[in-house]
């Protein structure tokens, strides 16, 4: 592949909703441009960009791939982007490393969610956006109208470029509103035909709204415009070129990625009108010293670069893929990992296309490409020159929402299973993998239950580790709500030695969950002796970690041992204990045990039509409205839930909200539980008990 240049270099993620034909548009990208023989299909697992096992299954984007197109002397880095939500963090790192974000959406869907996500994130991330208007060859599709909606919802920014000639079936060709000129066709067969007649009004209008929109993007331009006088075609395009860099300016085009149709003349606009990387600035910190440092996309800039992906292949190693952000880099360039202050060794330079890699001499400032076998590195991670070290903000990954426990399907594999779970949480940080010190389990947190069913299967089909994923066991409490006193006696013989203990302990209800024990010791005239007081303390300590009704840990009990009797040979430190144990299971049990389930601080945000859903779902799941308010354009619901009643609570959202709501959810205490609810707990934890018996 040959050296571009900075201002030959033009970076597009292809983002939006699932299943828009994103994937099926970089492939015709690429087919345009003559760098595949045949256009693949995503239904035949032949595209470039789903290489990815999973991928060629389910028959979805799993993971964002660069798929850099040439194209009459530019460098059209694509990166196809998935587009279902539970690979949301995948979109969050390639908006960091893009000046333009291609959003994808269907000519008969018209304005959908991911759509909507889609220019949310882009618009966070600063980067200039277009609207690609695909499948204009599907039966009822209809360019005007998703227009239209796009106008409403985002505002006059919104301006068509490329309008479809014909559609559905007789979709046959492009007008490019700027040239006006029409061409209709692919590939060999492109050419240019006169404009027709019948889209005349259809072509003044929109170059109306091109024009007001280019004047809008110059302070200059928009005097002119108001007072009247016309704006030449050299100005219109150079407001166009400067709005689409602000944001200002937002064009909308007309393509079949399937037929092909609209596919050049869109590659012909972005290599003329996307925002090269030449200039821009990234902004970090000098990690040595805690001063801002600003880095421009320049050749003549200190290297820096900024790796937005890892993917994490058994055979091939670790890819890291980046963004040069100052600088250039070629296989001999020093590399410093300023993040985890460490010097890094690639294994080799390449420019990727899909799961092909290219050998690269030279990668300049605002390219893509990848370092292979970078032992420290992360995504989010800066690499820079040692002696000129920056470091830019890490990627801001999305909480995860779901979780499940994972373990091994065969006894002896866990090494294998976590070892692989290591590897792909370099390779998707939006996953979380921590012990649960108390359910001994270990948990697995992702976007969606989709997100975590993917991971599972990549650790069969990349690692060989097959692995099961089950609803995590919740951390139940007993407490008790009553003051008892009880006699522990415990006494044996059996030749030789006995054993003797008798405590008399009064057990009591703190009535603070937070604090799990306390011990008091109020014998007076040597009934227990004061060597074995710390016995009976401990055997408590030991069988507070089981409760009498579930085997859960007590918690809030008071205990003050005020009598007893001894042996003075039989009695030994092993006898009290024996005691306290039996004392402490009569003495709860008389108690008024009680079963206690961690209550959940959750904070629910969704648009206003769906506030009664919400509040009626929350109601059902035993959670309690704490209160609303407004934040950010939607209703922030606070409310306190059951944890047990939230482990499917991410799908149902996504659901009840056409996954436009979203929430965070953290422990708040534990509260007693209905007694009914509580029954089945017992019920189930004795029937554990017993087939373990």
């Amino acid at each position: 592949m040959a050296d571009f240049i900075t201002e030959n270099i033009r970076n597009i993620a292809l983002i939006g909703h699932g299943s828009e034909g994103k994937t099926t548009l970089t492939e015709a990208l690429l087919y345009a441009a003559g760098h595949v023989d045949r256009q693949g299909k995503v239904e035949d697992g032949a595209a470039t960009t789903d290489f990815d096992p999973e991928e060629v299954k389910r028959h979805i984007s799993i993971s964002a791939a660069i798929a850099p197109v040439e194209w009459k002397g530019t460098k059209i880095n694509v990166i196809d982007v998935p587009g279902y939500f539970d690979f949301i963090g995948e979109m969050i790192g390639a908006l960091r490393v893009v000046k333009t974000a291609g959003i994808v959406v269907g000519s008969v869907s018209g304005l959908t969610v991911g759509a909507e996500k889609a220019w949310a994130n882009s618009v966070k991330n600063n980067v200039a956006r277009m609207f690609i208007v695909n499948r204009m060859d599907a039966e009822n599709a209809n360019y005007g109208k998703v227009v239209d909606q796009l106008r409403d919802k985002f505002g006059t920014s919104v301006v068509p470029m490329l309008l479809p000639i014909g559609s559905g079936a007789s979709f046959k060709g492009v007008v490019n509103v700027l040239e006006n000129k029409a061409f209709e066709g692919t590939g060999k067969g492109l050419k240019e035909v006169p404009v027709p007649a019948d889209m005349a009004d259809e072509i003044a209008t929109a170059m109306e709204e091109i024009t007001e929109a280019a004047a809008g993007a110059d302070d200059e331009l928009m005097m002119k415009y108001l007072e009247g006088e016309e704006l030449t075609h050299e100005e219109i395009l150079f407001g166009f070129r400067e709005g689409m860099k602000s944001g200002a300016i937002v064009p909308v085009v007309a393509v079949s990625a399937t037929t092909g149709i609209g596919v050049a003349k869109l590659l012909d606009m972005m290599s003329v009108y996307l925002p090269s990387p030449k200039g821009s600035k990234v902004e970090g910190v000098n990690p040595k010293t805690g001063d801002t440092v600003t880095r421009t996309c320049d050749n003549g800039e200190p290297f820096s670069a900024f790796v937005f992906k890892t993917i994490a292949d058994p055979f091939v190693g670790k890819l890291s893929l980046f963004r040069v952000c100052s600088g250039s880099i070629t296989p001999a360039t020093a590399l410093y990992n300023s993040t985890c202050e460490k010097a890094e060794k690639a294994g080799g330079l390449f420019v990727m296309r899909g799961k092909k890699q290219q050998n690269a001499n030279v990668l300049n400032a605002g390219d893509l490409g990848a370092l292979s076998k970078l032992q420290y590195t992360n995504s989010g991670d800066t690499l820079c020159d040692a002696a000129n070290p920056v470091r830019f903000p890490a990627i801001d990954f999305p909480i995860p929402c779901i979780s499940k426990a994972i373990s091994a399907a065969k006894q002896g594999e866990e090494d294998k299973v976590f070892s692989g779970l290591a590897r792909l949480q370099e390779e998707d940080p939006s996953i979380k993998v921590e012990k649960n010190t108390e359910t001994t389990e270990t948990l697995i947190s992702g976007q969606g239950e989709l997100h975590l069913d993917v991971i599972r299967n990549k650790l069969a089909s990349k690692f060989g580790a097959q692995a099961n994923l089950n609803d995590p066991k919740i951390p139940y409490r007993e407490t008790i709500r009553k003051k008892v006193s009880c006699q522990g006696r415990h006494k044996k013989q059996s030749g030789g030695h006995g054993q003797f203990g008798d405590v008399w302990i009064e057990f009591s209800p703190i009535g603070d969950t937070n604090i799990d024990f306390e011990f008091e010791d109020a014998v007076v005239g040597g009934a227990v002796p004061r060597n074995f007081i710390p016995s009976v303390e401990k055997g408590l300590r030991e069988n507070i970690r089981r409760g009498v009704l579930a085997g859960y840990p007590m918690v809030g009990l008071h205990a003050k041992l005020y009598d007893g009797s001894y042996h003075a040979v039989d009695s030994s430190e092993m006898a009290f204990k024996t005691a306290a144990r039996i004392a402490y299971k009569k003495g709860c049990m008389d108690a008024s045990p009680v079963l206690l389930e961690p209550i959940m601080h959750v904070e629910v945000f969704v648009p206003d039509e769906y506030m009664g859903d919400i509040m009626g779902d929350m109601n059902k799941r035993r959670g309690r409205i704490m209160g609303m308010d407004p934040i950010d354009g939607l209703q922030r619901v606070t409310a306190e839930a059951p944890m047990g009643e939230m482990f499917k609570y991410a799908t149902d959202l996504r659901s009840m909200t056409q996954a436009r709501g979203f929430f965070t959810m953290n422990f708040e205490r534990y509260e007693e539980m209905p007694a009914d609810a509580a029954k089945k707990i017992i019920e189930n934890a004795q029937k554990d008990e017993d087939e373990e018996e």
